[in-house]
């Protein structure tokens, strides 16, 4: 029992580690590149997929934990190879579109519609960047009708 508990321990420590590094890539190259104003531990703590982090928790706690040590040191080297590289501008900036932007959205704003993509959905307000206007604007989300 002691060593399942341990492993998924482990697998929590590693996966929160990976979690790290691929929150910051995203924020040194997506939100300060489009200054976005959002602090780490918001965008941290907002955008965590629980269950993708307990699955990944539990494979990476026993492959550390019970798997051949050169297979575990392989895999979790290529893991962390793959999330530090978001640290990269081209990838992290990427990696950020895949998982924050949506693009080519209409957005009906109090009495005027604005047509763009959306940069990141915050708590309170979205950044959006408007086709017409050719910048990017912040909305707030109480006046947007139909946005979550």
């Amino acid at each position: 029992m002691s060593r399942v508990i341990q492993a998924l321990l482990a697998g929590m420590l590693f996966t929160f580690i990976l979690d790290f590094f691929l929150f910051l890539g995203i924020k040194l190259n997506y939100i300060d590149k489009f200054e976005i104003d959002l602090y780490y531990n918001i965008l941290f703590a907002d955008n965590q997929n629980i269950f993708l982090y307990l699955l990944l928790s539990i494979i990476f706690g026993f492959l550390i934990i019970y798997a051949n040590n050169k297979i575990s040191l392989l895999v979790t080297s290529i893991a962390s190879l793959l999330i530090a590289s978001t640290l990269i501008e081209p990838i992290g900036e990427s990696v950020a579109e895949f998982m924050l932007m949506q693009k080519n959205v209409s957005l009906h704003y109090k009495n005027h519609t604005y047509i763009g993509d959306i940069y990141y959905k915050g708590r309170s307000d979205i950044t959006f960047y408007d086709y017409k206007l050719e910048k990017i604007i912040t909305l707030d989300k109480k006046n947007i009708k139909g946005v979550q």
